[in-house]
């Protein structure tokens, strides 16, 4: 208080000095003369400095204030509660933690699910509701081989682009060598996140599951873009999606805009490298129009190539091989690449450090909403490029 108050005094004085000038000039019925201008201009510029420094100096004593408040609250929170551990705590008891604004993070990340003494059934992981829900918008984090890393740094994939072959060699002959042609690929981490939004009312009530909520969310935005990335991805800063790494196999003909015949997909199946063909996992991917296109198709003997599903178990058959429907696909079209044929497994997905979930109460405080940001990183490639091809319709 005591430099207030030399700041004021300063101020008063500039103050007396400019009105001496004034007075002076009025009693003599005159206006100022240049000098006398220029220090009154002076002692207005000083009294306006001093009154910006008072202003600034109480700004800092306020800020000082409500610093040491939210300290002291923050501190008595604290004493009163305590979270528990992030190890020592349920995933729905993480989640409504961060609801509370006890923790403004948490990570959640693939682990092994064990069975308790009591024989209770065993609560579905955070992580794996929201994967659960994110594979049911689209096949390839269903169908691809699914790798798990801690970290996000550069993961290499080694894959064969020829393999040795043998030759005949006569008795006491010299053997030559052949070594397979080896090259990597390199699946690095991309990031796909989203905002929820949820009111504060909400999370107040009891009675909301708030992991169900958040997990639904969280699968069904980042399933649907990871999903499309994955199948139609060019490569450049996001995942070579499948479709743009499978290699080419069939073109369809010419007047029949885009639409695959039964010859197409028989050619489009042993097309694929037969060593591809024979490991389970081998079948046909279909975007949603090319499905519909299919199940109306009939062999040389009238017979149609699709089978129904007799369960929930088993996939609908096309050809006599497991049919998926990706609608991230192109739909049957000139130009198109409608259908896949081949090794899903032989697709490769990247998933690096979890699903991280985050909260923050600053973004919509106007609103009354608290803001929810999930993420997770993600890449994908096909380094067996022989293992999968594609149909392309015709281009008139």
């Amino acid at each position: 208080m005591d430099y207030i108050k030399h700041l004021r005094e300063e101020r008063v004085n500039a103050y007396e000095q400019a009105k001496e000038i004034l007075d002076r000039a009025g009693s003599e019925s005159r206006n100022l003369d240049a000098e006398e201008r220029q220090s009154v201009d002076r002692a207005f510029a000083h009294m306006d400095e001093l009154k910006a420094r008072e202003n600034d100096f109480r700004s800092l004593q306020d800020a000082e204030k409500e610093i040491e408040a939210a300290t002291a609250a923050h501190a008595e929170a604290r004493t009163v509660s305590v979270p528990a551990p992030a190890d020592e705590m349920d995933d729905d008891s993480l989640i409504r933690s961060l609801a509370r604004g006890e923790r403004r993070s948490v990570t959640f990340e693939k682990r092994d699910i064990t069975k308790g003494s009591t024989g209770a059934p065993v609560p579905t992981s955070f992580f794996d509701q929201v994967l659960y829900i994110a594979k049911s918008t689209g096949p390839m984090l269903r169908t691809s081989t699914v790798l798990n890393t801690s970290s996000g740094e550069d993961l290499e994939i080694p894959s064969m682009t020829a393999y040795s072959t043998a030759a005949l060699v006569a008795e006491a002959g010299s053997i030559g060598e052949s070594d397979p042609t080896l090259a990597t690929t390199t699946l690095g981490a991309y990031k796909y996140a989203f905002l929820l939004q949820v009111s504060s009312e909400l999370l107040e009530d009891a009675h909301v599951s708030i992991t169900d909520m958040v997990a639904t969310n969280c699968g069904q935005a980042i399933g649907v873009k990871v999903n499309s990335e994955l199948t139609v991805g060019d490569g450049s800063s996001k995942p070579n999606g499948i479709v743009t790494a499978a290699s080419a196999g069939v073109t369809g003909g010419t007047g029949v805009t885009g639409k695959f015949t039964y010859e197409n997909l028989v050619d489009l199946v042993y097309a694929a490298d037969p060593a591809a063909r024979a490991l389970p996992g081998f079948g046909l991917m279909l975007s949603t129009s090319a499905v519909v296109d299919a199940r109306l198709l009939q062999d040389g003997a009238s017979q149609y190539i699709f089978a129904p599903s007799a369960s929930d178990a088993t996939p609908d058959t096309l050809l006599g091989f497991p049919l998926i429907e990706n609608n991230a696909m192109a739909a049957v079209g000139l130009g198109a690449v409608s259908a896949l044929a081949g090794h899903f497994p032989s697709y490769y997905v990247r998933q690096a450090g979890g699903i991280k979930l985050e909260r923050s109460d600053d973004y919509a405080f106007a609103n009354g909403l608290v803001t929810f940001r999930c993420s997770l990183r993600v890449d994908g490639d096909l380094p067996q490029t022989s293992h999968v091809k594609k149909f392309t319709g015709g281009a008139s």
